[in-house]
């Protein structure tokens, strides 16, 4: 559920006070335009800082992934940003994240940007996974898999699962941010989930998959029928998502699901 997005100067002030008494005093503050699902996303100035704040009301459904978000952050690879502080004040659900100077990824064919992103991804799936609780993939996609299917989900690398372009920003290197869902499964999900944001970015599907097997180890050794029962799960996801809240790109994610699970159907 989208949460309706508020500048700095519109919080309560018990929850500036909050931000202030571990930042010092705010003197300049800039909404991001980017994302859905924060009530405050603002990076703001300080006599001696900047960082990055993002929060929800503590009465909003959103705040649960927003605590996951937040418990996952020390276990992230060095690339992501860190958290700084965690705090509920004045109805709100807020956190602190250092800043990065950086733009959102351009996922494009011939991007200069690919390279970067693919480091980053490698980089997570040689993350250690944390054992503290998180999501399983063979739990989240059970009700769009067949109960023969949910087993291939099964693995032990932490997932971000959600790689859309504005959840990597670009500096010197690829970022992830947003880890409102990480997940544990088979590391081949991460590559499957990129190689649907690469198609709506203009790839072909099958420019798209001889990428990823070039750029992921854990994509190039995925079994067929593995990949074919994530790609059935996830376009009855992704057509579930568009049915509910018909928006443009939902749609168009929703259609190219489908292209991607007719192109793997069809034995490539």
């Amino acid at each position: 559920m989208p949460v309706d997005r508020l500048h700095w100067d519109d919080l309560p002030l018990a929850a500036r006070d909050a931000v202030e008494k571990r930042t010092g005093p705010v003197v300049r503050a800039a909404t991001a335009d980017a994302g859905a699902n924060s009530g405050i996303a603002a990076t703001i100035h300080t006599a001696d800082a900047t960082l990055f704040v993002k929060g929800v009301p503590a009465d909003h459904p959103q705040v649960r992934t927003q605590r996951r978000e937040a418990a996952i952050n020390p276990y992230l690879p060095p690339s992501c940003p860190r958290l700084l502080w965690h705090v509920q004040a004045g109805g709100w659900d807020l956190i602190g994240y250092e800043h990065l100077i950086g733009r959102h990824a351009d996922y494009v064919p011939g991007s200069s940007d690919l390279p970067l992103v693919a480091r980053a991804l490698v980089e997570l799936q040689n993350t250690p996974c944390p054992d503290i609780e998180l999501k399983r993939a063979e739990d989240r996609w059970s009700g769009y898999t067949g109960p023969a299917g949910v087993e291939v989900l099964v693995g032990n690398t932490l997932l971000h699962t959600d790689l859309a372009p504005h959840n990597m920003l670009i500096t010197t290197r690829g970022h992830l941010v947003d880890w409102a869902w990480p997940t544990r499964g088979a590391a081949w999900i991460d590559p499957a989930v990129l190689i649907l944001r690469l198609m709506e970015a203009g790839h072909s599907a099958p420019v798209a998959d001889a990428w990823a097997r070039e750029q992921f180890s854990s994509w190039a050794a995925a079994t067929d029928a593995s990949v074919r029962i994530f790609s059935e799960a996830n376009a009855r996801t992704w057509n579930e998502i568009a049915r509910n809240d018909p928006q443009v790109w939902k749609r168009n994610m929703s259609r190219l699901a489908q292209h991607w699970l007719t192109y793997w159907q069809s034995g490539r």
